[in-house]
Order: structure tokens, then C-alpha cells, then sequence
């Protein structure tokens, strides 16, 4: 398939940008989604190191991490009402200043509680960043280029996040660990530079916005998942008050937000049926994703005896894999089926998890890699073909809202697989990992299932050509 020129019908906003314009706003998506991305990376790494300095608790510690989550966790849904209403730029440019500015304060932090608060302005930041990039990529890329705008995207993501354990340890082998968020202001600035010139500028509707609904869908996220994960993880009964609390938020969010044209809750999305089942196929392969990502360090570390170092480059070949196979997968998925190229990508997905389930007692390092390649490749074909049905289903005007519910499920997805992990740890030891690993190619079979089933589902495009053919 040729790419559109500047004088093709492509050429202006409503569908895609025209070149070379096209290259520079996803230089600059791509820059600004790979901070976010390798932040929570690098910090993760980077957490014992920074732990150390400033003489905190580990359990105290953890909040460096968890602030960050949290800032993300409660804000996509909110900043992506906002995107769709004043325009996806107009968020997404100025959370990328709060990232920076949130990064700055971070290297400039001498206290753990200081560095607790600048690490929830980068997570203020980083939600607006997540919220609106799938929007912007949609809007960059014309309709019939957007499974490879977004397989692009999440090679991007992949490289990221393989490159982030790396590029930690070299920063803090030849510096100390502000310069880990340092590093982001340079890259930041640029991003925003290339940005205001280059980003697609569409308008919102301009409605009004919503701030209960807003309120009531970050106490409900909030809730649901800090306290899913601190009641698996700690089995306090604080956890359990959270993610009932969330529970209950979310059951009157739902009800109010039911009949209302443009809710900061998608549910209009969600009662389309491709929409509905890639939003459910996303949180059940994320959170087989990460039940495995979790549990195989300890079983590579704790289990079979490697190395902190050797466990994190023989889990490389998965995020490699990914970052191989989803531009692939996002050119194939404008020809095919996301619910075909998907079902095929979990089914391989699953038959690698299930394989290091069996892996043994005494495997070799080529048993190991080629397993997680596996995984990896299994997971690349199916990601890119789903973001874009998730994206392409919705109306162009709530691009930001389908952006969010993407990541959104992503997230939802993560913690779930997170927090099962932890359970089965609490419950049963480190002896469970091939149990968890079993589990978590069940839910990876599921997802492959629930995938196969949009394959029975015409497309919003068909399904708008048939209404015009035949009028009711």
C-alpha cells in the first residue's frame, strides 16, 4: 500500500496529515509516550538505589511507584473527556510541560516526601500524555494507514519498555539517580517544540465538562485498583474498604452517566459490540501479560538461580519480540480481521505461556528464550489489530474517550494480573509460579476466545454501508 502524497484526499486533518507533516507529530507522540513509558520503567529499577540514599523504608519507599500509578490511574478517564471537548493538542501539550516540570522537580527533590509529590505532577502529566495518544495517532495517521500508525506505536511502547531496565543501569552506573528523571526535561522540551508546530489541532465539541462525573471515576479507579492491590498484596482490611468504596462509585457513576450523550465513562462505546469485546480482550491478555511478568523473575531468580541481571536479559527477548512483530501486525490488520489476527496472536500467546509453565527443573537458556520470544511475538500480532479496532470503532469526535478507555483497560488489565500474583504468592509461595504461569495462559486462551468471537460481528464501517444501502 502506497502512502498518501499531500494532494490526496487524505491530506487534510479529517483524515490524516499529510507528509511530510505526518512524520514530525509522530516524532512527537512518540518521544513524549516514550518518557511516560520509560519513567515508571527506570523508576522501578532505580527504586533500592534512590531507597538507599534518601534512607527510607522499602515499605515506604514504594510510594515513589505508587504516587505515580495512582496520578495516572485516577486522571485518564477525566483528561480524556477533556481531550475530546477542547481538543486533544490543547491537553496533550500542556501535560507534557507537567511531565517536565513534574521530571524537573523530581531531580531536584532531597527528600523522599518531596520526591513522592513531584513524582504525582509526572503522573498528572503522564495521565494527559496516555490519555490522548491513541487520538492523536488516529488523527495523524489516514483511516486506511491507522493499523500501521498504531502498530508503529506499539513498537514504540515495546523498545521502551525493554529499554528501560538498560538504560537505568547505565545512568546509574556513571551518575546518581536524579539524573534518571534529568534526562526527560531535554527530550520534553523537544517534544513540545515539534509538537505545537506539527500535532493534528482538530477542535472539541465544547460541551461542558462534568466535574462530579470526573470526581466519581477517579475515586471509583482509585479505589478499585489501590485497593484491589493492597488487599492482595497485604491483606489489610483498608484494601478491602478501597476497592468496595470503588465498587460502589463506579455502580452510581454508571447509572448516572447511562443515558447521557458523551459520558466521561464511554458507555455509548462500550455498547458497540467491536468496541465491547476489544476493550474485554485487552484487560483479559493484559492481565495474563502481567500475572507472567511478574512471576517470572522470581522464578528465574528465586527458583532456578540466575541473576538479577541474566533474569532481566532472558526476559528481553519478550518485549523484543513485540517490538518486531507489531508493525507487522498493524499493516495486516488495515487488510484483516483484528478478531482473526488477534485470536491467532493469543492462541500463540497462550501455547508460549503454557510452555514456560512446563518448563522444568533444569532448563536451558535457549529453552527459556525461545518461550519468552514466543510470548512476545504472540502478543505483538494481537496488540496493534486491537488498539486499532478499539480506536477505529469509535466516532472520530470521541477519539480522546476511546484513547482512554484504552489505557484504561490496559491498566485495569495490569493490576488484575498484578494482584493475582501477589495472592498466590501470599497463599501458597514462590512454590505456585508454574501454578500462576498455568493460570495465566488459561486467561491468555480466554482472550483468544473472546477475540474470535468479533470475527461474528460486522464492522461499524459495514454496518454504516448497510444503512445507507438499506434505510429503515
Amino acid at each position: 500500500m502506497h502512502e498518501p502524497s499531500a494532494a490526496s484526499p487524505f491530506a487534510d486533518e479529517d483524515d490524516g496529515l499529510p507528509v511530510p507533516r505526518r512524520y514530525f507529530a509522530a516524532a512527537a507522540i512518540w518521544l513524549a509516550i516514550t518518557m511516560a513509558v520509560l519513567d515508571g520503567a527506570i523508576a522501578n529499577i532505580a527504586l533500592p538505589t534512590i531507597a538507599g540514599q534518601l534512607g527510607a523504608p522499602p515499605a515506604v519507599a514504594v510510594w515513589v511507584i505508587n504516587a505515580y500509578q495512582l496520578a495516572i490511574t485516577v486522571l485518564l478517564l477525566p483528561l480524556a473527556a477533556m481531550g475530546d471537548r477542547i481538543g486533544h493538542a490543547k491537553v496533550y501539550l500542556p501535560a507534557l510541560g507537567l511531565f517536565i516540570i513534574g521530571s524537573l522537580a523530581c531531580a531536584l527533590s532531597h527528600s523522599l516526601d518531596m520526591l513522592i509529590a513531584a513524582r504525582v505532577v509526572q503522573g498528572m502529566g503522564a495521565a494527559g500524555i496516555m490519555s490522548m495518544n491513541a487520538a492523536l495517532v488516529r488523527a495523524t495517521y489516514p483511516s486506511a494507514m491507522l493499523g500501521r500508525g498504531m502498530g508503529y506505536n506499539a513498537m514504540v511502547l515495546s523498545a521502551s519498555a525493554a529499554a528501560g531496565p538498560t538504560i537505568a543501569s547505565l545512568i546509574l552506573s556513571v551518575a546518581s539517580w536524579p539524573w534518571l528523571f534529568a534526562i526527560n526535561v531535554p527530550f520534553g522540551i523537544a517534544a513540545i517544540l515539534i509538537g505545537r508546530r506539527y500535532l493534528p489541532q482538530a477542535p472539541g465539541h465544547g460541551r461542558k465538562p462534568d466535574f462530579v462525573a470526573a470526581a466519581l471515576s477517579a475515586g471509583m479507579l482509585g479505589g478499585i485498583i489501590y485497593g484491589g492491590e493492597s488487599l492482595a498484596r497485604e491483606g489489610a482490611t483498608s484494601g478491602l474498604v478501597l476497592l468496595v468504596l470503588g465498587v460502589v462509585l463506579g455502580i452510581v457513576l454508571v447509572r448516572r452517566e447511562w443515558r447521557r450523550p458523551a459520558p466521561l465513562v464511554p458507555i455509548d462505546l462500550l455498547r458497540i459490540p467491536i468496541f465491547g469485546l476489544s476493550i474485554a480482550t485487552s484487560i483479559t491478555s493484559f492481565s495474563a501479560q502481567m500475572l507472567a511478568f511478574v512471576t517470572m523473575p522470581f522464578l528465574l531468580q528465586k527458583v532456578l538461580g540466575y541473576s538479577v541481571v541474566a533474569s532481566g536479559l532472558l526476559m528481553t527477548p519478550w518485549p523484543l519480540a513485540v517490538g518486531c512483530v507489531a508493525p507487522f501486525a498493524g499493516r495486516l490488520a488495515d487488510r484483516y480481521s483484528a478478531g482473526l489476527l488477534g485470536g491467532i496472536g493469543l492462541g500463540l500467546f497462550a501455547s508460549g505461556l503454557l510452555s514456560l509453565a512446563l518448563l522444568g527443573q533444569h532448563p536451558s537458556v535457549f529453552d527459556i528464550v525461545w518461550r519468552m520470544a514466543l510470548c512476545g511475538a504472540g502478543f505483538g500480532l494481537f496488540q496493534s489489530p486491537n488498539n486499532r479496532a478499539m480506536i477505529g470503532a469509535a466516532p472520530r469526535e470521541r477519539s480522546g474517550a476511546a484513547g482512554g478507555m484504552l489505557a484504561t483497560a490496559r491498566l485495569l488489565g495490569q493490576t488484575i494480573g498484578a494482584a493475582a500474583v501477589a495472592y498466590g504468592f501470599h497463599a501458597f509461595g514462590l512454590g505456585s509460579s508454574a501454578t500462576l504461569l498455568g493460570g495465566a495462559a488459561a486467561a491468555a486462551a480466554l482472550a483468544a476466545c473472546i477475540s474470535l468471537l468479533r470475527t461474528r460481528v460486522p464492522s461499524p464501517a459495514t454496518r454504516r454501508a448497510a444503512a445507507i444501502m438499506d434505510p429503515p
